[in-house]
Formats: structure tokens, C-alpha cells, sequence
């Protein structure tokens, strides 16, 4: 049996696997990175746009501040999220970004004087301000009220992720590659750790810690067509799903991102609408203000998804041979500013669609994207119901998204959840909390039941093709739970994804029946766990009788505060189960700082809980007593919402900006 230990095991080696890492190794403490990939190559690179931070340095965010930014995110998550956390996330993003620049990452930045942007299809001339020259500045996104997504060209994830790997090293951050977790290893409800298996040699080998971070990103891969890396299938969500003690939420929140290109799926970053690009359909039309005369491009991403769904079923998307798509135009934006500001998404067109942006339109239609769904945690991103495992990035559910994500602010809570997460961890390992009292005896059998279910695989006969159930279970998905939801759909495709589970507990491993560097095995035992991942989020989409952002069900069009205003809780406590156990948690509207409103799109099709009326009239009359009083608005915030007393003390500090020093 081989055992390694440490303070913290960290699964996964992306943007918040790494800042956890450096977080820890601060503080004192070591830390483990399992990285299915060098973590260079992790999905965090595929980050385009940008991060959101409410900086207002430049002359289009001026006015910003962490209330605006968590409206616009409270608005984004249509009233899903957790209202303390999203202000945690505000409130400390601005200290993550310039963390960040402290450690290399080359924000692109303000220009004193005049330069021309393109807004509405129309050119204007923006004046930036002296004193605003060389700081980080922004670019507009959807659902935002200022430009707030700070940026390093249209590679903002890549510069992020290799200045954080580079942190990594130099604090000494002990990387393991080509290991993937497979189980974790847990006893009375506490985790100890996980079994890992060396992907190259087969070897499992238990990592015992007092604490462990899954931070292996989204789910995507469950679906034919996504955004996502192929690494991107659900098994930090999975492992945890299978402890049966461990539990996920609101899985079926999935985010379709408006323009990814045809037929590959890889995206096209949200800045090319926020830099001034147009969506036109099959005769050259600019539909979007048609639907959002407001925000038209830049309303939120799950809102501009169904509108293009909306357009092509009318007969007004282009034909292809990979079906209905419409065209995203940035040639309106000038070579000069594609090849400075755009050059990953002129260099994907050039290699996968052989264009040049620059002159041709792009061909795109809405593709699955992100998970807001993940392991539900604590504000301190420890499971509810298992001590010692933590969660960040996008494979937690922490939940500041809710129902729908604002492009930014995902390699935002990356940075943001790390590092606060890492604080959390490094205050449970400092006390008598972290002592573990697991026996050795119990890791051997752990490691045990992992190598008998590979036995397992690798000696059946005569049974099912992963490659068959996995390629069925994404179809089902992509058609039957996708941007447009209905009863009949979801019901068809838990009871086809409920039979696919079955089926694949008589997986047979085909072509190879090596242990070492087999990819037939690796598909074998991911497709049953990604099979359960993807039950979880069909079966909460079926049950949630509602429309709630990303969540649209064309026979519940309507948002129902008043019976829906909570999250979907799902855990599989026996393995012998088919279907995961749901259950609900409230989202408590009379601890809210904003309750439930308008979200400015189309028809205002809320049906509104009772409380939320009693619940404004106090926030309302409590506002302008204070401000009568001479109250700031910090003072303000904290009578209305108090959070601050949650953060670590190192980051309560107030946010100093251009015109608001404090």
C-alpha cells in the first residue's frame, strides 16, 4: 500500500486548485496538487474575455463600486445566489486582481486621451483621464452596468493561469501529475483525503490529508457539444456524489454560452460583443434589439442563448450541414483591434473555420458552457455535510451564481474563492478540528474497493460499450435538457439516463486490458460516474417547476419565488441506488440585502413570494433613515447585510478607487 501524506490534498491543478495551494503554503502548511494534466494545460486557460473587478479606472466604469458590481450579479444569478457570499466575492475581487498583477500577470491598461470604441454599431470617442493612465482598465460584458471585465488581450486565463502556476513553484507547491482522484477516503463523516490512480502507470495510491480541496472544475462533458476541455467531466462532483455523504447543488443550473463556433463548440469570447460585435441571422439582420432593446448583445448570456434559439426556430437561422447557426460580426471592429485585443479568436477562425474574422462572419449558435452547480458548501467552502472536504471554482456550488453566471466572474471567484477557501483551511488546520483519527486499516480498504471495481472492469466479458452509453447519455442531455426545458423531455431522459446507469454496471473495457495508460479503462469507470452527474442535473431540471435563468422550462415560464426560491440538494447515500435523493434548501428572503426583483429582460413573468414586498419596504425605510443621518454608504451596507465579520481580517480593508479615496 502506498500512502503519502500532507496537510492539504488539493484534486485539481487549475486557476483555484493553485491559489488554494499558494494560500496554504503561506500560511504554513503543506499542500498536494493531483492534476489529471500539467497544470499549465489545465481548462483555466481557455479563459478569453476577461475578470471582473469593480475598479473604475476607466472612464466607462467610473461610478463602480462593490454595490453595483453585486447587483449586477444578484440580478445575473436571477436571485439564486447566496447574497452574503456574492458580497464576499465583491468585496474582495478588486485585492485578487491586484494580487495578481503583484504577481505577473500583464492586465492590459488605461491610455490617457482620446481612443475610439465601437458601442451600438456606432463609433464614439472615449477620453480617458490622466491620472487614470497605466492602471488596470475594463471592457464591457453582458448584464453589467459598468465596464468592469479587466482583461489581458482575449487571453486573460492563460496570463492568469501560468503567473499562478508560476507562484506555485516558486512557493514550492508539490505537483503531481497524471494522477486523477478516484475515491475519496472518509470515515463518520469527516475526509481524510483520496485514492488516486497514476493515469500512466495504473498505480493507486491513497493521499491521506487533514484537509481536501476538489477544484477540478465543471461538468460539460456530460453534453455532445461544449465549450469545456475534455478533462471537464464532473468527477470532482462525482467522487463526492459517490461518498454518499457529500452533497451537490442546483446541478441542473447549466449555462449555455451564446457564441461558440460551428460544429466544433469552441468559444468565441464574450468580448467580442462587449468590444462592439453584432449577432445578425441568415439575411444579415441585427435581430438582438428586436428582443432586448436595452442591453441587446450584452444582456446576460443564458437571456442571449434562448433569443438566438428563439430567432433560428423561426426560420431565420443559416442552413449548414452541421445545422442552424447565425453569425457573429466583428469585422466592424477593425483588423488593427482583432489582431491586438481579439487574436485567440482570430487565430481559432483562421485554424478551425479557415477565416479571417477581420473580414468574414462567424458562425456561431449557443453551446453548453458552465456549471453553476457543483458540491455544496459553506461561505468558508466546506461541504454542509462532510467536515473536511472543501470546494472552489467552478466545481462548488458556494453559490454566489444562482441560476445563471455573468461572463467575468468565473475565473473571478476562481481567484477569489481560492484564496479566501485557503484562509478557511488554514484556520481549521491550526486548530484541534484537523486532528485525524483514521486508521491505517481503513485507507487499505479505500484503496481495496478502488482496485476491485477496476479488477472488476477489467475482467468482464460479454458487456456493455462505455463508448456507446456515453455517447447516448450526451446526446440525451444535449437534446433533452438544454436551453429549452420541458416535462416531457426531462422525464424521457431520466428514465433513459436511469437505464443507461443500469447498463453501465455491466461495462465491459473493450480493445485493451491493461492497467497502465489505457484509455478504454479510463472511459469505462468515468462514464459510470459522469452517467449519475448528468442523472443529477435531469432529474433537479425535471423537478424544479419554474423558469429561473439559465433554468427555462417552456411549460413553467414563469419564476415562482414563491414556491421555488431555494436550492436543489442532491446526494446518493446508498450505492446500490439508481436515482440520486433530492431535497431542498431555502433561500431565506428576509436575510437578503436585495430581494427578488425585475430582472430587466423581456416580459416580467415572476410570480413573487409575499415576503418580498414586507422585505423591501424595510430595506427602503431603513436606506433612507440612514442616509438622513449622514450614514455612508459602507455603514448603510452593513446595517442592511452585515458580511464583512466573515471574511479572513486581512481582507476586510475598504477598496480604494479613483474619485472615492478612503
Amino acid at each position: 500500500m502506498k500512502v503519502v501524506y500532507t496537510d492539504v490534498l488539493i484534486i485539481g491543478g487549475g486557476l483555484a486548485g493553485l491559489r488554494v495551494a499558494t494560500g496554504v503554503k503561506e500560511r504554513g502548511h503543506d499542500a498536494v496538487v493531483l492534476s489529471l494534466v500539467p497544470p499549465k494545460r489545465s481548462h483555466s486557460s481557455a479563459a478569453q474575455g476577461g475578470m471582473q473587478a469593480s475598479l473604475a479606472n476607466s472612464t466607462m466604469g467610473e461610478g463602480d463600486n462593490e454595490d453595483v458590481h453585486f447587483s449586477d450579479t444578484i440580478k445575473g444569478s436571477d436571485w439564486g445566489a447566496d447574497q452574503e457570499v456574492a458580497r464576499m466575492f465583491t468585496h474582495c475581487a478588486p485585492k485578487a486582481i491586484r494580487e495578481l498583477a503583484h504577481w505577473g500577470v500583464p492586465w492590459s491598461r488605461v491610455k490617457r486621451g482620446d481612443r475610439e470604441a465601437i458601442i451600438n454599431a456606432q463609433k464614439v470617442t472615449i477620453t480617458e483621464k490622466d491620472e487614470a493612465h497605466g492602471l488596470i482598465t475594463a471592457r464591457d460584458f453582458g448584464g453589467t452596468k459598468k465596464w468592469r471585465t479587466c482583461y489581458t488581450s482575449d487571453g486573460t486565463g492563460h496570463s492568469m493561469l501560468y503567473a499562478m502556476d508560476n507562484k506555485a513553484h516558486e512557493e514550492k507547491v508539490e505537483i503531481h501529475e497524471r494522477l486523477e482522484a478516484i475515491s475519496l477516503i472518509h470515515e463518520d463523516g469527516r475526509c481524510y483525503g483520496a485514492v488516486a490512480r497514476n493515469l500512466m502507470s495504473g498505480e493507486l495510491v491513497a493521499y491521506v490529508s487533514k484537509a481536501t480541496t476538489i477544484a477540478t472544475g465543471g461538468y460539460g462533458r456530460i453534453y455532445s457539444v461544449s465549450t469545456n476541455a475534455i478533462i471537464c467531466q464532473g468527477m470532482g462532483q462525482a467522487i463526492a456524489l459517490e461518498s454518499g455523504v457529500a452533497t451537490l447543488g442546483n446541478m441542473e443550473a447549466i449555462q449555455f454560452h451564446p457564441t461558440a463556433i460551428v460544429p466544433v463548440g469552441i468559444l468565441t469570447t464574450e468580448g467580442c460583443r462587449g468590444d462592439g460585435g453584432l449577432l445578425l441571422d441568415k439575411d444579415g439582420y441585427r435581430f438582438m434589439p428586436d428582443y432586448e432593446p436595452d442591453k441587446k448583445e450584452l444582456a446576460s448570456r443564458d437571456v442571449v442563448s434562448r433569443r438566438m434559439t428563439e430567432h433560428m426556430r423561426k426560420g431565420k437561422g443559416v442552413k449548414s450541414k452541421y445545422g442552424n447557426h447565425l453569425w457573429l460580426d466583428i469585422t466592424i471592429l477593425g483588423r488593427e483591434h482583432i489582431e491586438k485585443n481579439l487574436r485567440e479568436v482570430k487565430e481559432i477562425c483562421e485554424n478551425f473555420l479557415g477565416i479571417d474574422p477581420a473580414v468574414d462572419w462567424i458562425p456561431v449558435r449557443p453551446t453548453q458552457h458552465y456549471s453553476m452547480g457543483g458540491i455544496r458548501t459553506k461561505y468558508t467552502g466546506e461541504s454542509q455535510t462532510m467536515k473536511g472536504l472543501y470546494s472552489c471554482g467552478e466545481a462548488a456550488c458556494w453559490d454566489m451564481h444562482g441560476f445563471n453566471r455573468l461572463g467575468g466572474n468565473s475565473v473571478s471567484e476562481t481567484v477569489v474563492a481560492g484564496m479566501l477557501v485557503a484562509e478557511y483551511i488554514s484556520d481549521f488546520l491550526d486548530s484541534k478540528d484537523s486532528d485525524m483519527q483514521i486508521h491505517s486499516a481503513k485507507v487499505e480498504c479505500f484503496l481495496k474497493q478502488e482496485n476491485d471495481k477496476l479488477e472488476a472492469l477489467l475482467t468482464k466479458e460479454n458487456g456493455e460499450d462505455a463508448y456507446v452509453l456515453r455517447r447516448r447519455m450526451e446526446e440525451i442531455m444535449m437534446d433533452k435538457v438544454g436551453i429549452f426545458r420541458n416535462g416531457d423531455d426531462l422525464k424521457d431522459a431520466v428514465d433513459e439516463l436511469q437505464e443507461l446507469l443500469r447498463r453501465s454496471k455491466n461495462i465491459e473495457v473493450f480493445r485493451s486490458k491493461s492497467r497502465a495508460a489505457n484509455p478504454a479503462l479510463v472511459n469505462a469507470y468515468r462514464t459510470q460516474r459522469m452517467i449519475k452527474v448528468a442523472l443529477t442535473c435531469a432529474l433537479g431540471a425535471y423537478l424544479r417547476q419554474e423558469s429561473r435563468g439559465a433554468h427555462s422550462r417552456e411549460d413553467f415560464p414563469q419564476r415562482d419565488d414563491e414556491n421555488w426560491l431555494k436550492r436543489t440538494i442532491t446526494s446518493w447515500p446508498d450505492a446500490h441506488q439508481t436515482m440520486p435523493s433530492v431535497s431542498y434548501e431555502e433561500i431565506n428572503i428576509s436575510k437578503m440585502e436585495m430581494p427578488p426583483g425585475f430582472r430587466g429582460y423581456g416580459k416580467d413573468l415572476t410570480h413573487h413570494h409575499p415576503m418580498t414586498k414586507v422585505k423591501q419596504d424595510s430595506i427602503d425605510a431603513t436606506r433612507k433613515k440612514l442616509e438622513e443621518e449622514g450614514f455612508d454608504r459602507f455603514e448603510i451596507q452593513d446595517a442592511l447585510m452585515p458580511f464583512m465579520d466573515k471574511l479572513p481580517k486581512k481582507y476586510q480593508g475598504i477598496n480604494e478607487r479613483l474619485g472615492e479615496n478612503v
